[in-house]
């Protein structure tokens, strides 16, 4: 079997950031092949490790959709999909490599007559290279199918065999509340062993969300600052800027706590104020998250009110165009109190962070587009620096940038030039386009090549996903006793003024 085709002017062993280093060679099985994650990120992915030469010297891939074609033809999609959604043009040699060994397999996901057609290509590619690749399935469907593609997997066979791994890759939404949750952990566990079975958080991949396990265990200079004695809130935000476009039929069966705060955001939360682990393992930093989250008592009915805030947004002006409210957009019920922004603050009852207030916030239509932290450290005890002309000294706060600009910057005091003793705030920082003068890879692409290698580090392991759902699920079941409307914020700003209700100690909302 033919290996796939490298750029030639590629050399150095290290290429924008993703190693060469040995990997089993895998047969990769996309469920929903023909999908909009697929065509937008997955492919492109594959293709640009297989540009960086990542990919396994043998590799093949297998796309699985509804839809009949041949394999001609799911080859013709994949190269469009890439050429028009790749971080880098196609180079034509590494494409046509990796496309001609493409296969497709039609059926609809709860027929069993399609997993034996899936067997059998298996077995096909396993024969021509007289390897037993290792399988590595993508479930890159409706989240009704998980257990459904799981259990038949099981029934044919597919989800072990001997001499090499098999393992699967579960996409969010993973449950719609907690007992969801424990229902689809306790079907996928009934096939697969939970070393098999990878959750997928794309945040999880970003460079700046990993670069914050480097920064707070690698230099000691944020140790001994990083506790309840000089922290005196964290802000995590992750805003956007457009609404909800033609997902309607998704967006208002999920709304914003359940589209990013049950996952990506309290993975952040967890990243950020976890222990140090005994090592870099998968299974013991997940035992350090999963402590954290355990850490947070989950809010009784009473509580909710003061922890958590929903509004929907109404009209405005967006990127300097009008824009409809929620409840205007196609196909959104009108009586909807489905949320579109929500906030949450949350305590870690632990020795590190008790009494430390962590607020998340997560909204559509606001002013613009940002993912980032911000740990604001306790104001200085005296400040004697009050001569006219200072300007708006605050309290230090370090802040990382997960997009679009992925970085990190700590804003200081210093002295303006001149005769008067006048100080400002300036900050310092770095940007990892200019610092590292590369582009970072996407985070599915070190996604995905980390469970070809079977490294588990960034996956949500089915105890951490139950102990955020049971943070979550109290807030939804309270929500869906509380008549509406729902507060509203105008589009294009920066949330509604309901949530200032959950700041405390003089703590204000990040300027959007």
């Amino acid at each position: 079997m033919a290996t796939v085709a490298q750029p030639q002017d590629q050399e150095n062993p290290l290429v924008e950031g993703l190693e060469r280093l040995p990997v089993h060679p895998t047969t990769l099985v996309i469920f929903g092949a023909t999908g909009d994650l697929a065509k937008r990120k997955l492919l492109p992915a594959i293709y640009n490790l297989a540009h960086e030469g990542a990919l396994p010297e043998r590799f093949n891939l297998v796309g699985v959709s509804r839809g009949e074609q041949t394999d001609d033809e799911f080859q013709q999609f994949a190269r469009d999909s890439i050429e028009q959604f790749s971080r880098r043009p196609a180079d034509d040699q590494v494409l046509s490599s990796l496309v001609e060994r493409m296969r497709y397999v039609a059926g609809s996901f709860d027929e069993d007559g399609m997993y034996g057609r899936l067997g059998s290509v298996l077995d096909e590619l396993d024969e021509e290279a007289d390897i037993a690749f290792n399988r590595l399935f993508y479930l890159s469907t409706s989240p009704s199918f998980f257990p459904v593609i799981a259990k038949k997997l099981g029934d044919r066979g597919l989800h072990k065999r001997d001499g090499a791994q098999v393992r699967m890759i579960v996409e969010k939404p993973f449950g719609t509340d907690l007992q969801s949750a424990l229902e689809l952990n306790r079907e996928l566990l009934s096939v697969f062993d939970e070393r098999q079975i990878f959750r997928i958080d794309h945040y999880l991949g970003k460079e700046t969300v990993q670069n914050l396990l480097v920064l707070r265990f690698a230099n000691m200079i944020f140790e001994p600052l990083w506790n309840r004695s000089y922290v005196q809130s964290v802000q995590i935000t992750a805003a956007e800027d457009i609404g909800i476009g033609s997902r309607a039929g998704y967006y208002d069966q999920s709304g914003a706590l359940r589209d990013l705060i049950q996952n990506h955001m309290l993975q952040l939360l967890m990243l950020l104020a976890m222990e140090p682990p005994v090592s870099f393992d998968a299974d013991p930093v997940r035992d350090e998250k999963v402590k954290i989250l355990r850490s947070i008592a989950p809010p009784t009915p009473d509580e909710v009110p003061g922890i958590a805030v929903r509004a929907q947004y109404g009209a405005g002006m967006s990127g300097g165009e009008p824009a409809p409210g929620y409840l205007e957009e196609e196909g959104v019920p009108a009586e909807s109190t489905t949320e579109t922004y929500a906030a949450v603050k949350l305590k870690i009852d632990n020795w590190r962070w008790a009494g430390v207030p962590f607020y998340l916030r997560t909204g559509k239509r606001l002013a613009r587009k940002t993912t980032e932290i911000a740990v604001r450290l306790k104001p200085v005890p005296h400040l004697a620096f009050k001569q006219k002309g200072s300007l708006g000294v605050e309290p230090n706060m370090l802040i990382l940038m997960v997009q679009p600009n992925e970085g990190v910057s700590l804003s200081l005091v210093a002295k303006i030039p001149g005769a008067r003793m006048a100080v400002r705030p300036v900050n310092m920082e770095f940007l990892y386009g200019t610092s590292f003068l590369s582009q970072s890879p996407e985070a599915y692409e070190r996604l995905i090549l980390d469970t070809m290698r079977g490294e588990a580090t960034l996956f949500a392991r089915n105890d951490e996903v139950e102990a955020a759902w049971a943070i979550c699920d109290p807030i939804l079941q309270a929500w869906s006793t509380m008549p509406g409307p729902l507060p509203q914020y105008a589009a294009g700003s920066s949330g509604p003024k309901e949530a200032d209700d959950l700041l405390e100690g003089g703590d204000r909302w990040r300027q959007l």
